[in-house]
């Protein structure tokens, strides 16, 4: 089970550059269900997803570089570019995506909790912007119908 919340950031934190990051390409196979192929650093994977926006299941298995590139070459819509800092946060790890190429300007975190009650007293940090868990437009399923981050207005 993935239990995460989704948040718009307008204010980068300090020292971003000294956090560990990944490069993060990923599409989707299919949107409905979730299918989606991510390359992240070295490591490829095949991610099947539950429906739910707070807290749904999720499966993943690793996959070869030549299994993502087939699999590149038959997805519904666009391809998403993203760098992902891993920023230490109390117990927790916020991953703050910095997105490229059509969605560039878009800067989201999320972060993931082993239960809903903790989900729910999670105490934000104040660089946080609009809480988007629950906004369908936000989950990258959705992002990679988009042109522009324009859309997203």
């Amino acid at each position: 089970m993935e239990i995460e919340r989704k948040f718009i950031v307008s204010n980068i934190p300090n020292q971003l550059t000294t956090y560990p990051k990944k490069e993060i390409l990923q599409g989707y196979v299919s949107t409905n269900p979730v299918i989606r192929i991510r390359k992240s650093n070295d490591e490829y994977l095949l991610t099947c997803k539950g429906k739910g926006l707070l807290a749904r299941e999720e499966f993943e298995i690793p996959i070869s570089l030549v299994e993502f590139e087939h699999l590149s070459s038959k997805l519904d819509y666009y391809l998403i570019h993203k760098t992902r800092y891993l920023i230490p946060y109390g117990d927790y790890t916020i991953e703050l995506d910095v997105f490229r190429d059509r969605l560039e300007g878009l800067i989201m975190a999320e972060v993931e909790f082993p239960t809903l009650e903790a989900a729910h007293d999670f105490a934000t940090p104040d660089w946080f912007g609009k809480e988007v868990t629950e906004d369908g437009r936000y989950q990258n399923n959705a992002l990679c119908r988009l042109n522009t981050v324009d859309e997203l207005l």
